[in-house]
């Protein structure tokens, strides 16, 4: 089974959200840019930034942060959403069972496929971090999914972007593939993703099958 995490990945939308999570900080008054929220942030779960960014400021987020978040993040991915190049073409080709786990919640996911139509090769296998105790870094992403879908962890390959989400997988006794095609990907992520124990990294999805195959051994 191949398992693929949603933002960075099968959507380029982190340059879209950082942009929306950061607007609604400053209009909070929790003064973080958007490089800021990508260099700490990068992978994780809004709960957990949320909940971080309060313990740092030492005050709380208004009520109703993360709903206005969501919706924002929903509009404005409705109208400048796109899916990663040639991520339909890999997902064509790539053979037997596939999965997204992703830290957004269920109906970003959701949203983020619809828009640039690719939920038809996923549904219903759609997975978030919101329905495990922890997120990533932590495993139980990962395993939830592999239990789920009744895979053994070690079968698994996994498609990351962000070295929380390698770190989670390769916890979870998962194989992972480092993605860094994104447009948000800087010039050190490919080093990050292998230092987090990525086994092999690629740019461009259309080595996605191959790179499938060589990992797996056949």
């Amino acid at each position: 089974m191949v398992i693929f995490d949603c933002n960075g990945v099968l959507v380029d939308s982190e340059p879209l959200a950082t942009a929306v999570v950061s607007q609604e900080f400053m209009r909070a008054g929790f003064a973080l840019t958007p490089d800021l929220v990508a260099r700490y942030f990068a992978g994780r779960r809004q709960s957990d930034m949320f909940a971080e960014v309060e313990i740092a400021a030492g005050r709380k987020l208004p009520a109703g942060f993360a709903e206005t978040v969501t919706a924002a993040t929903l509009q404005k991915f409705r109208t400048e959403l796109r899916a990663t190049t040639h991520v339909a073409h890999a997902l064509s080709w790539l053979r037997g069972p596939k999965c997204v786990a992703s830290s957004s919640p269920i109906e970003r996911i959701r949203a983020s496929l619809e828009t640039t139509d690719l939920l038809r090769f996923f549904e219903p296998n759609l997975f978030s971090a919101n329905d495990v105790s922890n997120g990533k870094p932590a495993p139980d992403l990962f395993l939830h999914v592999a239990g789920r879908m009744r895979v053994n962890a070690g079968d698994c390959l996994v498609v990351e972007d962000s070295p929380a989400g390698v770190t989670a997988a390769v916890m979870a006794g998962m194989t992972v593939i480092g993605f860094v095609g994104g447009s948000h990907a800087g010039a050190r992520l490919g080093q990050q993703l292998s230092e987090a124990g990525a086994r092999a990294v690629i740019s461009d999805m259309r080595a996605l099958k191959s790179t499938v195959v060589d990992l797996r051994g056949w």
